[in-house]
């Protein structure tokens, strides 16, 4: 069953050297600026753990992986400090990810949009169903993807990311993610997609950790320079959300 919280939840479960990280919200597991902290917090802490050798990023049910950061959050931003905080929480995430000890398996049962790609982008391997299309929707509503750029970039090159961002009506389907480099594995169902997961897992955590760490590590070279741009990107994404155009733009999707 799918949290009613209106901030969300964050559930941990540390077994046979695999750490499961699990979120929600009742819309559609989007991120509350409070469950994006927590999820950076969780994600330190695990790192830091001696017997963890692999983190497995999963959100609840069987719909939607990802809506993205949450949509009442942008409609409030009302000054520059807010609009920089709310658009930090996705790049504290993503430096988490990427300088966290342990590889990270994603595993996305459905669609995802915005920020959600990015958090599938930030994941070091990942399994998905033929149900997890993908779209970046932010020019759309008057604002860009400039903070999860870099990891979408790093992940399916800057051709993938124009394609996303510059078409942001368009739903991409699960096989064009695996295509470009986004997904590495794409299953008919939640069963079938959880049984592969569950074994490479557990195959994976069997192995030395040192490696799996040292693997990390090289996975990620070249980008040390994020805990910087991402910020640098928030507060850019920030200046957008106060725009004219962007609070006429949200202005027709608020209820």
């Amino acid at each position: 069953m799918s949290t009613t919280r209106p901030n969300g939840s964050l559930y941990t479960k540390i077994e046979n050297n695999i750490a499961t990280i699990e979120f929600g919200h009742p819309a559609s597991n989007s991120f509350t600026s409070e469950l994006l902290k927590r999820l950076t917090t969780e994600i330190d802490k695990i790192s830091a753990h001696p017997e963890v050798s692999i983190i497995v990023l999963k959100s609840e049910g069987e719909r939607a992986f990802c809506a993205g950061a949450s949509f009442d959050e942008l409609v409030a931003i009302s000054d520059l400090g807010e609009g920089k905080t709310f658009f930090s929480g996705f790049a504290n995430v993503i430096n988490a990810m990427r300088n966290c000890t342990q590889p990270i398996i994603g595993r996305v049962q459905g669609k995802t949009v915005g920020g959600g790609v990015g958090l599938a982008a930030a994941c070091d391997y990942v399994y998905a169903t033929e149900s997890a299309s993908i779209k970046l929707s932010e020019i759309s509503i008057g604002i860009a993807p400039l903070v999860i750029a870099p990891v979408v970039e790093h992940k399916i090159g800057k051709d993938g990311l124009a394609e996303l961002a510059l078409n942001p009506t368009e739903w991409k389907n699960a096989y064009w993610a695996k295509e470009k480099g986004l997904y590495s594995k794409v299953y008919d169902s939640i069963v079938e997609m959880d049984k592969a997961l569950d074994h490479h897992t557990l195959k994976l955590a069997s192995y030395n950790i040192e490696a799996l760490s040292v693997m990390k590590k090289a996975l990620w070279e070249g980008t040390a320079h994020w805990s910087e741009l991402l910020l640098e990107r928030a507060e850019q994404s920030g200046r957008l959300a106060l725009s004219k155009a962007t609070k006429e733009a949200l202005a027709k999707f608020k209820k």
